[in-house]
Parts: C-alpha cells; structure tokens; sequence
C-alpha cells in the first residue's frame, strides 16, 4: 500500500501523530511554513536515491514508475543521475534525513561499485546493468565511454571527497579512492587529436559526436580542464566549447538578454536543465568567464522560460504565472527536451523548482501551487512526479533519476550553498577555471 502524501508532512515536518490512511485522511494538504515545505520536497525527494536505489550497485535507478508494468530496464543505473543522487546524499546528511555514518556507508559501497565496473579509459558509460557493473548500450552505436554522464558522476564524487576529506580514518579513505577514481578519468583521450571533447567512445564504434556550445555540457569542459593527471588545453574550450567566440550571443526575450548562444534554439532559449546540471557545483553567484556572467545567464534563462509560459503563445490550458517550467522530462509521447521553442503544453516540476537560487519567489509561488493545488496528482513517493499537462489531463505516476537530482541539490544551494561551496572547494577547480579563463570573485 502506498503512503499517503500528506501523512509525510506529520511523520516528517510536523513530527507530530497522524491518522492511518484506512482512517480518512484529508486529502488537502495543511499549510506549514516556506522553510517546512522546502524541507519536506527535498526529503521525499532524497527518497528516490535512498530507498528507491538498486540494491546490488546502491546507484540510483534511471527511471521508476508507479503505473502500469515495471519497465524493462528498471535495474538498469543511471551514471550521471548517480551524481546528482551523491549530491543528495550529502545533503541528507546536513539535513538530518539519514545520519552521517549511513550516508558514508552508502557513497562508500557506490564507489566500490563504481571502481568494479566497466569503464573505458577511466570514463564509465551513461547506463550500467545495477547487478553486474557491465554497460548497457545507450543506443545501437553507445556501448562504450560516455564523458558526459561521467562529468556529472564525477562533479557529485568530488564533492563527496571534499566532504569526507578531513573525516575519521574510514572517511579520509574514502576520499582518496574517490581521488584515485577522479585522475583515473582520461578526459585528454576524448577530444580525439582535436579541439573538442567527444561525447562518446565504444570499442566497436569509436568516437562520436564532438559537443560544444551551450547546453548542459559546461561542467565538462570544467572538469577536463581541471584535471591534476589528464588535463585538456585551454584551447579545447575556446574551440570546443566556445566556439571560437561563436557561442556569444545577444538575445532578447520578455526584456531579458542571453548572453551565450543556446545549441539547437534558434531565436530562443532551451530547456533549463541546462541552467541546473553543471551548476549543482558550479557556483553561478559571482562567476564570470569571457563569454558570460552566469549569475546574470542563467537567471534571465529561467526568467524567459517562466515568462514564454504565462504569456502562452500556444493557448495551453493551465499556464500561469503559478504553473510554468519547461526542461527535458517524460512527455505526451515518451520523453521531450521542453523550452519555449519546443512547448507541448507539458510542464516539468524540476524546471521551477531546480531554479530556485535564480528566481527564489517565483519557484516558491510554483512550488506551492503544485503542493497545494495539485496535490497528489502530481504528488508521490518520491516528491513530484516528472511531469504533467492540465492542457492535457495527463499526470503520469513516473521519476526520471536526472530530475529528481536536481530539485534537492538546487534548492539546497538556495538555502545554504552547501553544494557550492563543497565543490568550489576542490583546488583542482579552482586551477582549472583559472586556466580557461573564468573569474571567480
């Protein structure tokens, strides 16, 4: 029997006696406080990479439903969302959700996992099978490397080696394996004798797709730049990433200006997803290279998403200055990467609520409106669903590993900086920024 959702607010927040579900329920939520609520989302939430994980790797799973069969591939882990879910970790601990000895047990049996499983040149591939640590093809010619989802993975290890770092003996040990598996990763390998990283490699396919501009790849180029063992050129990045200078842009939307050319959104912005994954740990407050200040990028992203919502070109029902977000999620037909150049009316509680260190007060007023107008349509085990489309009467009961990370992490930069200052504190990123040119003040 599933728990009720609005039992987790006694049992959680209030701390208080709760009748059982058999015993009526009410089925709206009580009011508690701003900072209650913002707690109680990021503890269901954390759930997801807790109880939801697979027991073999202790990763978390690519994707988990409450409705109709049980996917194909539901022991199959997700390396990237796996990051985002150390991150949580850490956050729960901070948080109280578990205690520290638990959440070090846990980030301990994934990083023995993850120093047994396939990798290919120190990078390991977007999806694992969770029971024996071999690679499950992402797609037909995908069965290797994947730098991508190893960035993300690696961004959540090393702020798990900055926290443990100065801990117990068991702890401090921790750490180094962590640093071993970090300068294990052969970021040079990937840029293939070019200016550019590759996104992909397989021993049966070789490279493929060499990726710059901007998306949610920024983190990437950070991490290769930074590395103490196999470290890329600067070069690399004004080339790969930026372009040549090519990625600066001066698009105005709404009265917001963008600053960097966003990949695939001609005239537009794209999904914000784009604005939260390397920004987990990236610090956007006072961060600024020669193409951006990111402080001011990113806010004015997420300020046109909210804005192209309630001005609603396409007539969605349900659009408002309560309900917005569009990021890449699970949609009408399978998965979209949603923005305001491809709206299908279908609205990704991650968008708002991973914004909140950008747009503090809208996120609070879309939060609350999907906790308490919404309710448990979008509502369940692990926090809100993906996705959902009032246009549509669509509310699918199903979790995606990479948005649920987010909404713990950035909301918890919102309230503390935790994540921020965890991962800012790795020297090597420090030396890395200042090697590509950023400004960190």
């Amino acid at each position: 029997m599933r728990l009720n959702s609005w039992v987790l607010i006694a049992t959680v927040v209030l701390g208080g006696a709760c009748q059982s579900e058999q015993q009526g329920i009410a089925t709206d939520p009580p009011r508690i406080s701003q900072d209650s609520l913002l707690t109680l989302v990021q503890s269901q939430t954390f759930k997801y990479f807790w109880d939801g994980a697979e027991p073999v790797s202790g990763m978390a799973r690519e994707r988990y439903h409450f409705e109709g069969d049980v996917p194909d591939d539901f022991d199959v882990v997700t390396t990237g969302g796996t990051g985002f879910g150390i991150m949580a970790m850490l956050v729960g601990i901070e948080r109280g959700f578990i205690t520290r000895q638990q959440g070090f047990e846990r980030i301990d049996h994934i990083v023995d996992y993850l120093r047994r499983a396939d990798r290919f040149h120190g990078a390991w591939p977007h999806w694992i099978y969770g029971k024996t640590g071999e690679v499950k093809p992402f797609s037909a010619t995908d069965d290797g490397a994947d730098i991508v989802e190893t960035g993300f993975l690696v961004q959540g290890l090393l702020s798990a080696r900055q926290y443990f770092k100065n801990g117990d003996e068991t702890e401090i040990t921790l750490a180094a394996q962590i640093d071993t598996l970090w300068r294990e990763v052969e970021w040079s390998w990937f840029t293939n004798g070019t200016n550019s990283l590759h996104w992909h490699w397989s021993p049966n396919h070789g490279f493929s797709f060499p990726f710059g501009g901007f998306d949610e790849t920024l983190i990437v180029y950070v991490l290769a730049a930074s590395s103490p063992t196999h470290g890329i050129t600067a070069q690399v990045y004004h080339t790969g990433w930026a372009r040549d200078g090519a990625i600066v842009y001066d698009l105005e939307k709404y009265g917001y200006t963008i600053a960097l050319k966003h990949n695939y959104a001609e005239e537009t912005t794209g999904p914000l997803f784009w604005s939260h994954y390397s920004f987990l740990g990236l610090d956007p407050r006072n961060l600024e290279s020669p193409y951006a200040n990111y402080w001011e990028h990113n806010r004015n992203h997420t300020l046109i998403n909210r804005q192209h919502c309630i001005e609603n070109p396409g007539e969605f029902r349900g659009y408002s200055d309560d309900v917005w977000g569009l990021t890449a999620s699970y949609s009408l037909d399978f998965y979209a990467a949603h923005s305001p150049g491809v709206d299908l009316g279908v609205i990704s509680p991650t968008a708002a609520l991973s914004s909140f260190p950008y747009t503090p007060e809208y996120s609070m007023q879309a939060l609350e409106y999907f906790y308490y107008e919404l309710g448990d349509r979008i509502w369940g085990e692990f926090g809100f669903y993906d996705a959902f489309s009032i246009h549509h009467d669509w509310y699918p009961q199903k979790y995606l590993a990479i948005d649920q990370g987010p909404i713990v992490g950035m909301i918890e930069n919102h309230r503390s900086g935790m994540l921020w200052d965890l991962f800012m504190s790795a020297p090597e990123v420090q030396a890395g920024l200042e090697k590509l040119g950023f400004r960190s003040f």
